[in-house]
């Protein structure tokens, strides 16, 4: 049995700082962590040395669509496997394949592709495929996005059913507009079956909202996007999730999608502990300008900002890595950063024993930053990608 000894000048577990740290990764879990003169090595363990790098557990990214120049729709091992590992360049360790609305047919073949998939056994070197994501159909026309209009249905037990099923026991998150007649009993539903329910996509009012997160709903689909817009009257479904202690947001901090204020304000509002940072990348994340498909449509990226040919903002090419440079820029203090990206979303997953956290027991999901933030390296379960 093989160990690795990393030393790192610091590690961020992320609820503590270590300074000269030392993790020790055996068959690819964490055995140990600490610092340096706390920590003993065994006979004949493999030493690496991160000197001035600052070490933290591997990103987990509960909303991407794509990266690479494939979509996770596409559902075929290649296009799969190319999504994790261009996500695991940047950092992201474990994600969620996320659909977007199509057809039946066409969605549950996506998710039994992606659901062969993640029964693997799934590759090392790549981020790890952890369940499914359902972004629609159950949406609002009004607040859709991007999400085609004609594929985009009321709640229905039946077509969830059908979808659950394809999924072969992947799926995790179910987003659904709740104000959308049938929803609250879907919420129900869908409860039953373990899934998180989030809201997204969503022109609910307040009390619609409110209704929702009473029935179960306790997570937030891309916060301020696709969203009915606060007013100090009917604050709305904005109003219910920055004040409902028992809801986590997710947050695209690209710098596009949201104002600098707006992300502040949700910060204030929620806490550190409730949000999340998520990429909502597409097939455009770490490519070149160009056209791409983001589940059944096309999207074109300028500048490295992503749309439809409407010209509407259609998912990112964001990477975790750059999300976290940029809520530290604006004055987030970097252990509290890592934790969005890292611990509340395992949380979320109810996985914060195994992913998310750097802690004896734990993968070994490592991420290393030099002093500018950068990645300079990543270790996939106890193998370095």
């Amino acid at each position: 049995m093989s160990t690795i000894a990393i030393r790192a000048a610091r590690a961020l577990t992320p609820l503590e700082e270590i300074r000269d740290a030392v993790v020790l990764v055996e068959d690819g879990t964490i055995r140990d962590v600490g610092p340096r003169e706390g920590v003993v090595l065994p006979k004949g363990a493999q030493e690496h040395e991160a000197p001035g790098q600052t070490l933290l557990p591997g990103f987990v990214d509960v909303h991407i669509h794509g990266a690479g120049g494939h979509d996770v729709m596409e559902a075929t091992p290649e296009a799969l496997q190319a999504i994790a590992t261009t996500a695991a360049r940047y950092g992201t360790t474990s994600l969620l394949a996320t659909t977007v609305t199509a057809s039946a047919d066409e969605t549950c073949r996506s998710v039994e592709g992606i659901a062969r998939y993640i029964r693997g056994p799934q590759p090392a070197r790549a981020a790890e495929f952890l369940g499914i994501h359902f972004e629609g159909p159950f949406l609002s026309h009004a607040r859709r996005g991007v999400q085609p209009a004609e594929w985009i249905s009321p709640p229905s037990l039946p077509l969830f059913e059908k979808l659950f099923r394809a999924a072969g026991g992947c799926a995790r998150i179910l987003t659904l507009a709740p104000e959308v007649p049938g929803a609250l009993d879907l919420i129900s539903e869908a409860r039953k079956r373990d899934l998180i329910v989030a809201m997204g996509h969503t022109d609910a009012t307040h009390d619609q909202a409110t209704a929702a997160i009473e029935r179960g709903a306790h997570h937030a689909v891309h916060v301020f996007n696709a969203m009915r817009p606060f007013s100090h009257r009917e604050t709305g479904v904005l109003g219910a999730i920055l004040t409902s202690p028992d809801v986590t947001a997710e947050l695209i901090a690209d710098g596009v999608h949201v104002d600098p204020a707006a992300m502040r304000l949700l910060f204030a509002a929620k806490g550190t502990d409730r949000v999340l940072l998520v990429s909502d990348a597409t097939a455009a994340a770490g490519m070149p300008d160009g056209t791409y498909r983001l589940g059944t449509f096309e999207v074109v990226v300028t500048g490295g900002v992503c749309r439809n040919k409407e010209g509407r903002l259609a998912g990112s090419t964001l990477t975790l890595d750059r999300a976290l440079r940029n809520v530290v820029a604006l004055g987030v203090p970097l252990a509290d950063a890592v934790r969005m990206l890292t611990l509340n979303p395992a949380r979320l997953l109810g996985m914060e024993e195994k992913k998310g956290v750097l802690a004896p027991g734990a993968d070994a999901d490592l991420v290393f930053l030099d002093k500018n933030l950068q990645v300079t390296r990543v270790f996939c379960r106890g193998v370095s990608s």
